[in-house]
């Protein structure tokens, strides 16, 4: 099977469609539990992070963590989404080791969020809308370890109650590539907005992916849901895998079962867990401790007036602001502090060759390394001084580059290491007539070759000189007095 057209896959029997919706859990950023004082930190000791109400204990009654309401707030204005005056939390009941009270508070037919979007950036500088279902709280389950004894299975409750949002898609994805691109972009939003720090190795953001296949104009085939699936690579593996799946189990003459699968990294392949779950299953009815959640339009514009530039909204001044290429902007809006990083070293100087240094020269070492922008050894006031000095012809860009290779390993000031290292760029005419003269001299047989027009060695002499001159020559000046001495 190989793809045949844009968002279809060639099958033995025609063209198929993928249908892919997504349900993604983030963690809300918040210091204790949805209905709980209980702390909320990564990492802690097992089971030392729970309070009586996480651990169902009898007599206990969640009370709601505002902040928390907070964030779903924020998050859904962050999409562009209604959000509802009046929202309503129930029991969502199942029968797990690592939850304890056999219910989930959640919310179902009455969620905080209704209706929004996310806008894709995709590489071929198309930006294509995917509609929101829906944004609901939910207080997340414990953590079942299986792999603590050979035969026992250990609970770990410091992760039940912590506040999740679960953000629901309409099936409107239709590749992988877009389904990475939407949980790229709805991370970058999250982490803009503050309300979840998007860290998918540690389980704040999880992805359950829905896949089915159709002929193109059916009707919506079975789908799957693989769940939990955490890194946007491995989220889209499994939606290659299961896809692929499917089809062949089609074209084979079978059925598609409604189940929820598990994805296995090591063999990139996904794998059935259980029978997938209808609603009526959970026997959903609104949790008696909990009143209806009602909200003043003053309480949501508050937290409207709140909301940071988003990645959208920075894109666009980056591009009407800068001059910037829309791939360009794209890239340094992905993270805050990149933007950030980029605004700082752009200050009062030539956008368009500072985001080239940000992109090319900054981020490829960064990721050679392995280090966020935080962490850069090289800070943002620092690389606005190396672009100074190319401004300003103290340097050229080929020598810029050995020196920003200092400056990341050791942090110092441009200036101070091109004095040391005596890199000053060389524009005194004198100096450069006498380099030239020479370089003319000792290739006086392609000085001939070029006249009777051989124009491509007015590179060979370029590269003469500013060998000469050890790379220090004015590039610029270079080729002007070049020019005139070989019209001569």
């Amino acid at each position: 099977m190989t793809t045949h057209a844009p968002h279809l896959i060639r099958g033995e029997s025609g063209d198929w469609e993928v249908v892919i919706g997504l349900e993604v859990h983030a963690q809300v950023t918040s210091q204790a539990k949805l209905f709980s004082g209980a702390a909320t930190a990564f990492g802690a000791e097992p089971n030392t992070q729970v309070s009586l109400v996480d651990a169902a204990m009898p007599g206990m009654l969640p009370v709601i963590n505002g902040h928390c309401i907070e964030q779903a707030i924020k998050t859904g204005l962050g999409l562009k989404a209604q959000i509802n005056r009046r929202s309503v939390f129930d029991r969502k009941n199942y029968f797990y080791a690592d939850l304890p009270a056999g219910y989930q508070i959640s919310q179902y037919l009455q969620p905080i969020v209704g209706k929004g979007e996310i806008v894709l950036d995709l590489p071929d500088g198309r930006g294509r809308t995917i509609a929101i279902t829906r944004l609901h709280l939910e207080m997340d389950a414990g953590k079942s370890l299986h792999d603590q004894h050979p035969s026992q299975t250990y609970i770990d409750l410091n992760r039940a109650g912590v506040a999740l949002m679960e953000i629901v898609s309409e099936p409107d994805l239709r590749t992988a590539e877009e389904a990475g691109a939407y949980v790229r972009k709805l991370r970058s939003i999250l982490r803009y907005l503050g309300t979840c720090d998007g860290n998918m190795e540690e389980g704040s953001l999880r992805c359950d992916c829905n896949v089915s296949v159709r002929h193109p104009g059916e009707k919506l085939g079975t789908r799957t849901e693989t769940k939990n699936v955490n890194s946007v690579r491995f989220v889209m593996a499994a939606i290659e895998h299961e896809a692929r799946r499917q089809i062949g189990v089609l074209e084979s003459g079978g059925t598609i079962q409604q189940e929820t699968r598990l994805f296995d990294p090591a063999t990139g392949t996904t794998r059935p867990m259980r029978s997938k779950e209808h609603a009526h299953d959970y026997r959903y009815f609104p949790d008696p401790d909990l009143l209806p959640l009602e909200l003043s339009e003053a309480e949501i514009e508050r937290i409207r007036a709140s909301l940071p530039e988003l990645p959208d909204d920075k894109k666009k001044r980056f591009i009407e602001g800068y001059k910037l290429s829309a791939q360009d902007a794209g890239v340094l809006v992905a993270e805050q502090a990149a933007a950030n990083f980029f605004e700082a070293v752009a200050a009062g100087r030539d956008a368009k060759l500072a985001a080239n240094w940000v992109i090319n020269e900054l981020f490829g070492r960064l990721n050679a390394a392995g280090k966020p922008i935080d962490a850069s050894p090289v800070a943002a006031e620092r690389l606005g001084a190396l672009v100074d000095l190319i401004q300003d012809g103290t340097i050229s860009g080929r020598i810029a580059k050995d020196v920003f290779e200092t400056m990341f390993e050791t942090g110092r000031d441009p200036a101070a290491i091109v004095e040391e290292k005596g890199l000053r760029q060389v524009s005194d005419t004198g100096a450069l007539d006498a380099a030239i003269a020479e370089v003319l001299a000792g290739n006086a047989d392609k000085v001939a070759e070029f006249k009777s027009g051989k124009d491509k060695l007015f590179g060979f002499f370029v590269g003469q000189v500013m060998k000469k001159t050890g790379g220090k020559a004015n590039p610029g000046l270079v080729n002007d007095m070049l020019r005139k001495k070989l019209s001569s």
